[in-house]
């Protein structure tokens, strides 16, 4: 299906998809909505039964230079795997006016320490975050996951099997990024929080091996010294 006179009606509908949706939408998801749609309809939505992913791909292309072109506050953007619609980023301050007024949108020093934690080095347990930030992570962790920016990706080896965390898709989103591997220096900062956990450790294990370390008792009393004295000439 490669008539370009359809092209433009692909577009107006994968507008409205990607404003309707909070998710990221894929290709093939898009190219599957089309598809179950022809099934369940007559008349026009039938015909875009042969619809491919090249025909919502070149439609995505169309509908961003559109937006692009007629200023009209929105783009179509590639991120967590998927397409989706947001403002453009220089509308931002109105929005915030209008939207999140008198909220606090922003993670604390200590939450964002905690999710760099996670993000660079997933899937590990709280005792691991624990020993690299060196403080206690709990409620921190517990709040991520409320935010929806962290979820349990599974269950550790180890005894007592401590659960596993992971950076969720919403992470992704957040800061605007497709994939993991769009994070910053991500074999860098990988080197960074292995290199700070593995001199943890060692302080730890240092500190343990002192205190192991038993005090030899010490007399109250010097002990009695003999002497081999010799007697003056005229006492032999």
């Amino acid at each position: 299906m490669h008539n370009a006179d359809v092209i433009p009606e692909i577009k107006e509908i994968l507008c409205a998809m990607l404003y309707a949706t909070r998710e990221p939408l894929t290709l093939r998801q898009m190219v599957n909505v089309f598809k179950r749609t022809a099934e369940n309809y007559e008349g026009v939505e039938a015909s875009f039964i042969e619809i491919t992913v090249a025909d919502v791909e070149s439609a995505l292309e169309e509908l961003t230079i559109d937006l692009r072109e007629h200023r009209l506050g929105l783009e179509v953007v590639e991120i967590a795997g998927g397409f989706r619609l947001r403002n453009v980023k220089s509308a931002g301050p109105w929005l915030r006016e209008l939207l999140d007024k008198g909220k606090s949108a922003k993670l604390s020093k200590p939450a964002l320490e905690t999710l760099s934690i996670i993000a660079y080095r997933q899937p590990l347990q709280r005792s691991q975050i624990e020993s690299i930030r060196g403080v206690a992570a709990d409620s921190i962790v517990r709040n991520l996951l409320e935010m929806g920016l962290v979820k349990v990706v599974g269950r550790s080896e180890l005894p007592g099997k401590p659960w596993l965390y992971g950076t969720t898709q919403a992470f992704l989103e957040h800061f605007g990024l497709n994939s993991l591997d769009e994070l910053p220096g991500m074999a860098e900062m990988r080197r960074n929080l292995e290199q700070r956990e593995l001199e943890l450790q060692a302080q730890a294990e240092t500190e343990t091996a002192e205190n192991s370390v038993e005090e030899e008792p010490v007399s109250d009393s010097e002990p009695e010294q003999t002497h081999d004295t010799e007697l003056p000439e005229n006492e032999k």
